[in-house]
């Protein structure tokens, strides 16, 4: 059967204050990524085709990865996260995140808001941000070949949402724990897509790697 491995980033540049300063991988991002990518050819992983989105972190998680060759699909973009996150500031004086916890109350918050068309401006709304996961995870399983893509976690947490039918309240607490460089699989049954792993990190369990074991 078809399986869809979905990878996020390694670990970008987390003290960004916006979209453009976020998108490139830390050192730590990159060791993240190379780690996982031996991992995978040391344990016989072999993908049909590979795809990221049109970010740099994409790119770079791409590159040191392994992978030389890779098809890019602006539908496997990330949210721009920061960009709603400073229109919830502007419009409802919601403070910018500034950490893992801050997250914890600011997504499950804004995506709200979002869904519900209260963010003015956004740069995409809720429902086009889902219709876009859902057409090219679904594309990429009707060419029948087993993908690996690299991504980013708002993306694979609605790639969650879409094939298990999670509402809003589990979706985003499924968003918060994905670590960078994390691996999640999705498989095309005669049910169709469904998710058979989420969230694993075993290029990183060695006790000498658990502090690559990173969310930001």
């Amino acid at each position: 059967m078809t399986t869809i491995t979905l990878v996020r980033h390694g670990q970008a540049n987390n003290t960004a204050t916006d979209e453009a300063g976020y998108d490139r991988l830390s050192d730590l991002g990159r060791q993240q990524a190379r780690w996982l990518g031996e991992h995978m050819r040391a344990t016989g992983q072999r993908y049909g085709a590979a795809y990221t989105g049109t970010l740099t972190r994409h790119h770079q998680t791409a590159q040191e990865w392994g992978m030389e060759e890779y098809t890019q699909d602006a539908r496997l973009d990330e949210v721009r996260y920061f960009d709603l996150s400073e229109r919830m500031h502007a419009q409802f004086g919601i403070p910018h995140p500034r950490g893992h916890g801050d997250f914890i109350d600011h997504l499950p918050l804004t995506f709200a808001a979002w869904q519900e068309g209260k963010i003015e401006g956004a740069p995409e709304s809720f429902q086009d941000f889902q219709a876009r996961v859902s057409d090219v995870i679904h594309d990429i399983a009707e060419r029948g070949e087993d993908a690996i893509i690299f991504t980013s976690g708002g993306f694979i947490g609605m790639a969650t949402r879409v094939v298990m039918g999670l509402d809003l309240g589990p979706f985003t607490r499924a968003i918060l724990p994905i670590m960078n460089s994390s691996v999640h699989r999705l498989r095309l049954t005669p049910a169709g897509l469904t998710l058979i792993q989420f969230n694993a990190v075993p290029h990183l369990e060695p006790i000498d790697r658990h502090h690559a074991q990173t969310h930001f």
